[in-house]
Formats: structure tokens, sequence, C-alpha cells
């Protein structure tokens, strides 16, 4: 995509980004040029689909003009969209994303809206735990909708970490979370918390070729791949959060449809109690939760 003109317009620009968009990647293009045009500009602005139509008659400023020319060269590069503007949102926050983290689904969404329907109802403010937190979407989520004591946000990989850290702080929680590296729920070295909510690979290393390129050759297998059976880190952090959450405590997982009456014996087996499969906005079996028995 040729460099831009100070005065070119937003129509301009984007009008720009759809034809190089149709007539790149080869000689196949991407199709629907004009809506990715718009949902590049939408990320970058950190805006709604609209933007692009309701900033037609605005300058572009130099700056906003070359990072959509490399999104545009990203996105004919096979890259997501997210990762190609470097943005995200979850639940209405715009967060950093990169290959460094899992881009945020709006599946989990509904997971964290779980969680926030059963901190409304405890009449403490509970500890929570995210585990795996990657881009921090969720105990950022969490740490801004929901009446909280803290959230610990848990993840092996220093480089999601450090995601998490800047968006945290970009977010204004960053002091209301708690970054710790490690494995699951091990940072937490014995520390008793109220909700432990996740969203664990679940992906079968069977299944991996099976994905969509842009999922396999671009996001982070360490946050998809859950191993032989999809079970793997499932059943690790169902081990872990049977020790450490408190009385009463709940475990909330998301989870690939396949296996949720999996899951569920699962969790069932680990000694949790009123064991539930949720259904995600698209009827699908997508959360599973569990609570610690009060009395063992």
């Amino acid at each position: 995509m040729p460099a831009l003109d100070l005065a070119v317009t937003v129509r301009e620009a984007l009008d720009a980004a759809r034809d190089r968009l149709a007539t790149g990647a080869g000689a196949g293009g991407l199709g629907e040029a004009r809506d990715e045009a718009l949902a590049l500009y939408a990320l970058l602005v950190a805006g709604p689909t609209s933007a692009g139509f309701t900033d037609a008659a605005r300058t572009v400023p130099a700056a906003l003009a070359a990072r959509l020319a490399t999104a545009v060269a990203r996105r004919l590069d096979g890259w997501p969209a997210a990762y190609a503007a470097g943005r995200a949102n979850f639940r209405g926050h715009w967060l950093a994303v990169d290959p460094r983290v899992l881009i945020p689904r709006p599946e989990t969404e509904g997971l964290v809206q779980l969680v926030l329907d059963w901190t409304a109802r405890r009449r403490e403010p509970p500890l929570v735990a995210d585990v795996g937190t990657g881009s921090g979407a969720i105990a950022i989520a969490v740490a801004l909708e929901a009446r909280v004591a803290g959230v610990i946000a848990t993840d092996v990989s220093v480089d999601a970490l450090n995601v998490a850290i800047d968006n945290a702080a970009a977010l204004g929680v960053r002091e209301r979370i708690s970054l710790r590296r490690g494995s699951w729920l091990e940072p937490l070295l014995g520390e008793p918390v109220d909700a432990v909510v996740s969203n664990p690979p679940y992906v079968a290393t069977a299944e991996w070729e099976a994905l969509e390129p842009m999922v396999k050759d671009r996001e982070p297998r360490l946050a998809l791949d859950g191993g032989a059976d999809g079970l793997g880190p499932t059943r690790a952090l169902a081990a872990q959060a049977a020790r450490a959450l408190t009385p009463g405590g709940l475990l909330a997982l998301e989870l690939d449809e396949r296996r949720a009456g999996a899951t569920a014996q699962m969790l069932t087996a680990e000694g949790f109690a009123d064991v539930t499969v949720h259904d995600d906005l698209s009827g699908r079996p997508r959360y599973a939760l569990g609570r610690r028995p009060e009395r063992e």
C-alpha cells in the first residue's frame, strides 16, 4: 500500500486500503475487501465498525496512515485482523494483542459474565484467580466490572504476562491485579482463592492440523493445544482448584463443546458440587461451573 499524503481523508485512505486488499495476496486478494478495510480502521482507532463512515471526511494523521498501511500488509500476509491492527475488544475494553497471546474470543465474554453473576450474589467481595491469563482479558474485565477483593492472574509464558501487564496498566487496573508467572495455580503458593476462572487450552493434539490457518499458523500453540484428549490442562487445573478454592468457592471453565460431558464428569470426580454446563449465545455447551463443597 503506497504512502498516503497528509491531506488524504479517511474515505480515501479506506478506498486505497480496499483496493490493496482486493488485489494483493497473490492474485486472489481478500474477499469482502471493503469490510476488511473498515474492520482494520475500527480496530486501529478503537472505535465501532461504523467509524470508517462517521470519520469519512476527516484527514488521516500520518501516524495512523502508516499504521493502516502496516495493518493491510499484515492482513495480506495472513495475519488475523486483531494481530494486524494490534488490538482487540473484549467486553468493551480495548486490549493490545500480538502473536504472543491468544486473541480474545466473544465466547469467553460469556464465561466472564457467569463469574460476574456469581460475584454479585456474594456478601463479601471474592479473591479471583484467572489462570492462563494471556492478554489479561478475563482478569481485566473482572477487575473493572465486578466487586472483588482482588484478582490474581497467572501464566506460564513471560511474554504473555508482559502483554497482560501493559494492558492492565493501560486500563487503569494494574494495582488491582497481581500478575504471577507459573503453571496453572502453582503461583498461588498455597494462598486460597474464592474463585478460579480459566479458558484453558482444549484443542486435542490430533485436531491441530484441522484448525483454520490463521489460528494454527499465527496464534500461540501453548494457549490452544490441550494434549492427546484435549483435556490435559483442564484435568490439571481442576485437581489444583479442588485444593486451592475456599469452601463454597467457584471453578468456572471454558470448554470445547465436544468435551462438555467429559469435563462435567471430571469436575464431579474431583469432588466439586453443583456441577453445571452452560451454553454460549450460539446454543453450544461452552462453560462448566463447579463449587467446592462447604464441608468435606
